[in-house]
């Protein structure tokens, strides 16, 4: 099923498109897009889905890729190290959440918040920085390729605290939610 006719004109504008060039590209006249978009026709079914698809096209090729946002210095720790390891490398790099890697496979994750709930749940942050990360990491971070659309991300990133990005099958990045901050124009 196609979208609104009344789609025509808003997407074409997010596109930076005037209307001669629209219809230069599907191959009507500007008048024909002209009146599409004001109502005053409907097109055949033809012409609608060759405008609908080519603006499908123009907007995949300008959506953001994950590799254009993408941290590639992944910091994590190994589910055998202890929990001091994981602190410390939270504290010197600023990072408040980790990958937790058996060798190079992702396995599971550990946060400040992780942490955190330990010593409040009683734990004796003494004996606590001596427990193996794997006896207290959360669930692994999602797994994206980096040519994956950063809608793809920030869809995640509301239930995650970072993604994981792999480059053919091997981890190359981190996205975390800081870093979709970025793409945000400033004004």
């Amino acid at each position: 099923m196609l979208p609104q006719l009344g789609e025509i004109e808003r997407r074409r504008k997010n596109l930076g498109l005037n209307q001669k060039e629209l219809a230069r590209m599907v191959g009507v006249s500007q008048s024909m897009i002209a009146k599409i978009e004001t109502g005053r026709i409907n097109p055949s079914y033809v012409k609608t889905k060759a405008i609908f698809d080519l603006l499908e096209s123009l907007e995949k090729k300008r959506e953001m890729k994950v590799r254009e946002i993408v941290q590639g210095n992944v910091i994590g720790v190994q589910k055998d190290d202890a929990v001091s390891k994981a602190t410390k490398a939270m504290n010197e790099t600023g990072y408040s959440q980790l990958p937790v890697f058996d060798g190079l496979r992702a396995v599971g994750s550990i946060t400040e918040k992780t942490v955190l709930n330990q010593i409040l749940r009683g734990r004796d942050p003494k004996e606590l920085s001596r427990f193996s990360v794997e006896s207290i990491m959360d669930e692994a971070f999602p797994i994206v390729d980096e040519e994956a659309p950063v809608t793809v991300i920030s869809a995640l990133l509301q239930y995650s605290q970072a993604v994981l990005v792999t480059k053919k099958g091997q981890i190359k990045g981190i996205v975390t939610k800081a870093d979709l901050l970025k793409v945000v124009p400033t004004l």
